[in-house]
């Protein structure tokens, strides 16, 4: 067992550093101006333009469903599109009222442009998709094509 410990490194003391505070000067030379955001803060500002939808995606025999919290959204303001087996849902949570950041104690809601695509697990009836909001979450019902119908095929002399 003492092989195993020695091997994974469980025999000695952990002693983790960062790079953060030790080579704040390396990071310096890459952005000079302290007051404008570091590359790593620059890369999470610019991937994070537009929130990501929270889904849920569950079978029944004659369907794909897609479930998700949506409430504040307006009908008009979700665009759902399906391109080959792409599913793709946008929209924007507008914010109604205009508060000073200073004069608030929590802000976890997200406001502002959002999207989720997923890849179907089955091909589904596109002229047959219903979606509809009700009490602030919207269900997207896509019918399977061709329920378990075996194809067969001839072969030709």
């Amino acid at each position: 067992m003492k092989f195993f410990k020695n091997l994974a490194g469980l025999n000695t003391a952990m002693n983790v550093q960062t790079n953060y505070n030790e080579n704040k000067d390396d990071a310096n030379k890459l952005n000079p101006d302290p007051l404008e955001p570091s590359i790593d803060e620059q890369w999470l500002n610019d991937s994070c333009e537009e929130g990501q939808l929270a889904i849920d995606v569950y079978q029944t025999e004659k369907a794909i469903v897609v479930k998700s919290t949506i409430a504040g959204v307006k009908p008009e303001d979700i665009d759902i599109s399906i391109n080959n087996d792409l599913l793709t849902i946008r929209g924007v949570r507008k914010v109604t009222d205009e508060v000073a950041n200073e004069n608030y104690f929590y802000q976890e809601c997200y406001w502002g442009g959002f999207s989720r695509s997923i890849i179907l697990p089955v091909e589904v009836k596109p002229d047959e998709i219903e979606a509809t909001i009700e009490n602030g979450v919207l269900t997207i019902k896509l019918p399977k094509a061709n329920i378990n119908k075996p194809i067969f095929i001839k072969v030709k002399d």
